[in-house]
């Protein structure tokens, strides 16, 4: 079977000022389709810049990038959006929800960009409410959310549109302990019981407990793979 996320001989470059800064140097990396992949390493490594390539946030400088069997990295600007509406959720660190709209309004977002009828894509965003837990939420605004409560609308809000892939940049880095475990633990039941492929990074190692494998950058090239235990 071949592999959902296919990355062959990638490299990203930087131009600052006078200075050429080579971010990601020949990386070679399989994902398969059900992984959750947890990205580590120290800062400047890449780790972010590979997130970013990966979710067609960003284009490499040379090599390939290929997911369910398209090159993203032959995409121009127009295509690789429209490809990122189709099969990329994204969670972030600050949850970038919308204040002045409740939390439903905040998930049915992502679907105002297709042909669903206003029904379809309410049913769709309370669905995703439920699954996160927080159907109960569902007319509170940002502002009436613990920060734990708004990540897990953010993550409502990146899976509304059944993606392809999950995308999440230090989903618990601005949470305490407790919130963050539950949002991990979120994760981790989307990964094994809903079979959503997710690559996350992650500074915590706590967090990268929670994935299937965690890989380890340094200096732009993959250093160490841990497999965890099922």
């Amino acid at each position: 079977m071949s592999a959902l996320v296919r990355i062959r001989n990638l490299h990203k470059t930087y131009q600052r000022g006078p200075e050429q800064i080579d971010v990601l140097k020949g990386l070679n990396l399989d994902i398969d389709a059900g992984e959750f992949v947890a990205l580590m390493g120290p800062s400047g490594s890449g780790k972010t810049t590979l997130l970013n390539l990966i979710g067609g946030l960003d284009t490499p400088s040379s090599g390939e990038i290929e997911i369910a069997g398209q090159r993203i990295d032959r995409l121009s600007s127009s295509q690789l959006a429209q490809w990122r509406s189709r099969h990329v959720g994204f969670v972030f660190q600050f949850y970038n929800l919308m204040p002045t709209l409740t939390a439903l309004k905040n998930v049915e977002l992502p679907l105002l960009l297709t042909s669903l009828s206003a029904a379809q894509r309410r049913r769709n965003a309370e669905i995703a409410l439920e699954l996160v837990g927080l159907k109960d939420r569902a007319r509170h605004r940002p502002n009436e959310l613990s920060g734990g409560q708004q990540q897990r609308v953010a993550i409502a809000r990146a899976i509304v549109s059944d993606p392809t892939l999950l995308i999440c940049d230090e989903p618990t880095g601005d949470l305490d302990r407790q919130s963050a475990e539950d949002v991990l633990q979120l994760l981790q039941t989307l990964n094994r019981e809903h079979g959503k492929t997710i690559v996350m990074v992650t500074h915590d190692p706590k967090a990268a407990d929670h994935a299937s494998r965690t890989l380890h950058l340094d200096k732009g090239s993959l250093v160490e793979q841990i497999e965890q235990a099922a």
